[in-house]
């Protein structure tokens, strides 16, 4: 299985990787508004395991680009991570971070999703009410069997659902582990140097593509 071993720093691209995948649709076959999104993540990264690393990286980067926009809420994850520090930000540094943070995210999904091995992902019929938002509870199961438990946390924003946190294993959470890496950077380097590691991580991930 070509799976890279989680990092709890970066949650959101648990790595698969290329060709074939089969998607466990829900039971109904018909996508609802709070797992639609999930779905068409789902089929986007199908699209670039297929394409793998016979792709140039920048290629496979701008095909699952715009659909990781459309899936998460970047912006209030990375509020959320920063915390009440995020109001003193100078508003140059808050559009450089949004813009620095939606970059490693989808750089992240592009360097961990690269092969396939018999992974499936496979969407819990059931949608979970936690107040006023969802869970959509997914696993990646692989070809032997072994089942890795992935649930997303979805809030409705401006007419649709956006993930707002993923949850690996049912309680590691991502915004959680940003947190506390992003604000030891922010404490001991401001702003700038949150900015800076989070270009240096996405260059690390491209092979010095991106930034």
């Amino acid at each position: 299985m070509s799976v890279r071993s989680l990092d709890r720093r970066i949650l959101l691209p648990l790595a698969l990787s290329t060709a074939g995948l089969v998607l466990g649709w829900n039971r109904t076959g018909i996508a609802s508004d709070v797992t639609g999104p999930i779905e068409q993540l789902h089929a986007g990264l199908i699209a670039i395991m297929r394409a793998g690393k016979t792709a140039p990286f920048r290629q496979r980067y701008e095909m699952i680009g715009p659909i990781v926009v459309q899936t998460f809420d970047l912006n209030k994850m990375l509020r959320e991570a920063i915390g009440p520090r995020w109001t003193s930000l100078p508003s140059d540094q808050q559009t450089a971070l949004a813009d620095a943070f939606r970059r490693f995210t989808v750089a992240s999904y592009v360097a961990n999703f690269h092969g396939y091995s018999g992974e499936r992902f496979e969407i819990e019929p059931v949608v979970k009410v936690a107040g006023g938002d969802r869970v959509v509870e997914t696993r990646i199961a692989s070809a032997s069997g072994k089942a890795r438990a992935l649930d997303y946390l979805m809030r409705q924003e401006g007419g649709g659902w956006k993930v707002v946190d993923v949850l690996a294993e049912g309680s590691i959470s991502q915004v959680a582990a940003e947190r506390s890496n992003m604000r030891s950077v922010l404490a001991d380097s401001g702003g700038p140097g949150l900015l800076a590691s989070l270009r240096q991580k996405t260059a690390e991930l491209s092979g010095g593509i991106l930034q």
